[in-house]
């Protein structure tokens, strides 16, 4: 079992600049006790984040940690030039010294991919394209690249750095139904979900179902919100006061230009999210009987935990990421997951 870091990256009570440092300071100390990922999100044109840049998030966590993995849930290829996208994933693995993870998407919301003026409907076979793209300037590396496709197209193109984990980093995929499994198999996709643990399951045993006997499994996350307190009344009332901010900002785009959220899993209220299973909230004995319910009935082999969102300060979810570290990740470090 390993444990690793989520982040929308949404805006907080301060500034900017405060979001930012408060991240860096939970990369910083989750480096410390244990956590081996930070992923954080890509959205545009609302609070639900303020970094936008993946790259540039990256190039900063490059430089204020020394182990710890690090990578995007995930680059929305199809806003992306192909080759300019490469070649920054080249460099930020070459400056972390190979600890770069690569998660890839298409872009859930219709609204962002707008905003790009990006059809929705185009945004599937541009991130197919974009994806091979990609991979093909990756492992190119002092030769050159071509390409003909529907939107991209390279004859002829030089590539002159590539990244340090050959053939390219760790791919990472966001999954919502077990059906998309099998697209994703073939190139060994880590995969995450932020559904309940009973949904999760049928898309942990399709992966599984498709690993040849004595492979190696991906990792199989779950993402979850979790505040740790030292009771459950603390833990409860940080998490209401937090989460409503938090969702505030996620539906921020939908109440501005209409529609409904793109998911439906997150509902506006924290209770009702850790009625759901999709938090982990309470004192520590509270949340490793959660976090052990969990883990048998979904079947992961990694769990990412939120613990800065809202208008929690940095130090609330330094404090309860602390306590989850040394009072809970302990228990499950040797658990395996295969039900």
């Amino acid at each position: 079992m390993e444990f690793g870091l989520f982040d929308h990256m949404d805006h907080g009570a301060g500034t900017v600049a405060e979001d930012f440092e408060h991240r860096l300071r939970l990369a910083e100390a989750g480096e410390a006790l244990g956590f081996t990922r930070f992923h954080a999100t890509e959205h545009h044109g609302t609070p639900l984040s303020v970094a936008p840049s993946p790259s540039l998030l990256m190039a900063a966590l490059a430089q204020r940690t020394r182990r710890l993995r690090f990578g995007p849930l995930v680059w929305n290829l199809p806003l992306y030039n192909p080759l300019r996208l490469a070649e920054e994933i080249a460099m930020l693995d070459q400056i972390s010294g190979g600890r770069l993870e690569m998660g890839v998407g298409r872009g859930a919301s219709p609204i962002e991919l707008r905003l790009h003026n990006i059809a929705p409907e185009e945004a599937e076979p541009r991130f197919e394209e974009a994806l091979e793209l990609i991979l093909l300037i990756l492992r190119g590396e002092g030769g050159q690249v071509d390409f003909s496709g529907r939107f991209f197209r390279a004859e002829g193109l030089p590539v002159v750095i590539g990244p340090v984990q050959a053939p390219h980093p760790p791919l990472w995929y966001g999954v919502t139904r077990a059906a998309t499994v099998a697209r994703i198999a073939p190139r060994r996709m880590n995969i995450v979900t932020s559904h309940d643990a009973t949904a999760a399951r049928p898309i942990t045993d399709a992966y599984r179902a498709l690993l040849a006997p004595g492979q190696a499994e991906p990792l199989m996350g779950i993402n979850r919100h979790a505040v740790v307190a030292e009771s459950d009344a603390a833990a409860l009332a940080l998490g209401r006061r937090a989460y409503a901010a938090w969702h505030r900002s996620f539906t921020h785009l939908w109440r501005l230009k209409g529609g409904a959220p793109h998911t439906l899993m997150f509902p506006p209220d924290f209770d009702a999210l850790l009625a759901s299973g999709k938090a982990l909230a309470g004192s520590p004995a509270s949340v490793r009987a959660q976090l052990a319910a969990q883990i048998r009935d979904s079947g992961c082999n990694y769990v990412l935990a939120r613990f800065a969102f809202g208008d929690m300060r940095a130090e609330e979810s330094l404090a309860s990421q602390a306590l989850f570290a040394r009072e809970v990740m302990g228990e499950f470090a040797p658990l395996h997951c295969n039900g």
